[in-house]
């Protein structure tokens, strides 16, 4: 006898939803959500649709009604819980609009907890949508497989940043002047902890003392090139993703 086909199929379109999900629970998609299941996925009834509430996890749901302008699901089999993120917060400053829909989405598939956009001297940009930055990183979640949405929080001047610091939390500040080594550093402080990277132009002076006045602060250096800001937030996230974050974790 031919082999049951696994359910859901591996091909099964992926959503993040706003509805807490739950065993039977039916789940109503419209707007462009729908349009992608129906004009661009084809789904009929029957079909199996990957569903994220972004509280319970990840569920198999299974297409009732599939409309012209919108899509009823009916969640039916909780496949995983939500994933337990590690406790990594990545200050950036912002870059030009398209490098910085880079960083948020690159970020997202490393797995942070939250973004923190932050405005320096040196910013070419001032203004961060919101809006459209979390659909960036849904679309990005949904693409990589993860199960909890990261945390994006509105932009905040450096100053205030520094002021509010939260005690305890080291704050790794990417200095192209130099500092300690980072996979040596990481590896030397391994609870919650945060990047800070800088913008195009770099941290002016006194932007530079203010932040290594913090008591929190540890600089450090990423090599011996210079970096662009968006390779520097994702390498420095990286790095320390493999050093104290969940990529030695089963998968």
């Amino acid at each position: 006898m031919p082999a049951t086909p696994a359910w859901p199929p591996k091909s099964a379109p992926r959503l993040f939803v706003e509805q807490v999900l739950g065993d039977g629970v039916q789940v109503n998609i419209d707007g462009p959500q729908a349009h992608y299941l129906g004009r661009v996925m084809r789904v009929a009834p029957g079909d199996a649709v990957i569903l994220c509430d972004n509280v319970t996890g990840e569920w198999a749901a299974r297409v009732t009604q599939a409309g012209k302008r919108d899509v009823l699901l009916t969640a039916e089999v909780l496949l995983r819980p939500r994933e337990a993120v590690p406790d990594f917060t990545l200050c950036a400053a912002l870059l030009k609009k398209d490098r910085f829909d880079l960083v948020l989405e690159k970020a997202c598939e490393l797995g942070v907890a939250r973004i923190q956009p932050v405005l320096t001297r040196r910013c070419v940009a001032d203004k961060l949508n919101l809006e459209r930055a979390r659909t960036i990183l849904t679309e990005a979640a949904e693409q990589c497989a993860r199960t909890a949405l990261p945390e994006l929080l509105a932009p905040v001047k450096l100053d205030a940043l520094l002021k509010d610091w939260e005690s305890g939390r080291i704050l790794f500040f990417a200095d192209e002047n130099g500092g300690d080594v980072a996979a040596t550093a990481f590896a030397e402080n391994s609870g919650a902890a945060a990047l800070l990277t800088g913008p195009e132009g770099g941290f002016d002076e006194a932007e530079r003392a203010a932040i290594r006045v913090l008591t929190q602060t540890r600089a450090i250096t990423l090599g011996p090139r210079v970096l662009r800001g968006e390779t520097a937030a994702l390498a420095a996230t990286a790095l320390w993703m493999g050093t104290v974050g969940d990529w030695q974790s089963p998968a």
